[in-house]
């Protein structure tokens, strides 16, 4: 298959490894799943969009005491429904339609590794890593959609929301080590990387984002 093949698989890996912390890299052959059913795809991602900006607002609503914190959310929540509205548009050019919301079964699994009670600290340090956890895996699978499809214009479309994704990682990261007073941020961070890791093996099979 093309994208198992690909030469480059072991140094995009490694790079992936660096940036992001992954334990696990996709195989590219998702992509060959992802191509067969390409309404599904944009379906499933306009969804992951909606969730991830009642996310960054569910966050706002529990964490409203910081002022910065709350800046930044506002600008994610905002520009993940724009995300919603391009994949729309894209599921409009290709005459499909947005089906009904999916339910995302990693997200489910991810969110059982978030420690409840302790401080609020604590508390905002989980809900933090929790989203940047799915931005990473988000932005490793649009790489790989932006370098692996055979249609060019989603290729496109990905490689300009990988961009995204990793800014919103980047910001979650950064707000979970300001305000995580009493918390070792990043061996939690690692603990993250080291579940999420052991849970992906059971994706990558389905035509789904996080699938």
């Amino acid at each position: 298959m093309r994208g198992f093949f690909c030469t480059n698989f072991a140094a995009m890996e490694k790079q992936e490894k660096v940036m992001l912390g992954l334990r696990l890299a996709t195989d590219p052959r998702w992509v060959n799943i992802v191509e067969k059913n390409i309404s599904e795809i944009l379906t499933d991602h306009a969804w992951c969009e909606q969730k991830a900006a009642s996310n960054a607002i569910s966050t706002i609503v529990r964490f409203p005491e910081h002022e910065d914190l709350v800046e930044e959310l506002t600008k994610i929540s905002l520009e993940e429904m724009e995300h919603f509205g391009m994949v729309h548009a894209k599921i409009k050019e290709r005459g499909l339609q947005l089906g009904f919301e999916r339910k995302d079964p990693y997200v489910r699994d991810l969110a059982k590794f978030i420690k409840t009670g302790g401080s609020r600290p604590q508390q905002l340090v989980e809900s933090l890593l929790f989203a940047a956890m799915i931005e990473a895996r988000s932005c490793e699978r649009f790489r790989i959609l932006s370098e692996e499809m055979e249609d060019e214009d989603l290729r496109e479309f990905y490689r300009e929301l990988m961009i995204s994704e990793a800014n919103h990682y980047t910001t979650f990261i950064t707000f979970a080590r300001k305000y995580g007073e009493g918390v070792d941020v990043d061996k939690r961070w690692q603990e993250f990387l080291d579940f999420e890791g052991a849970l992906m093996e059971n994706y990558g099979k389905k035509e789904t984002i996080h699938g």
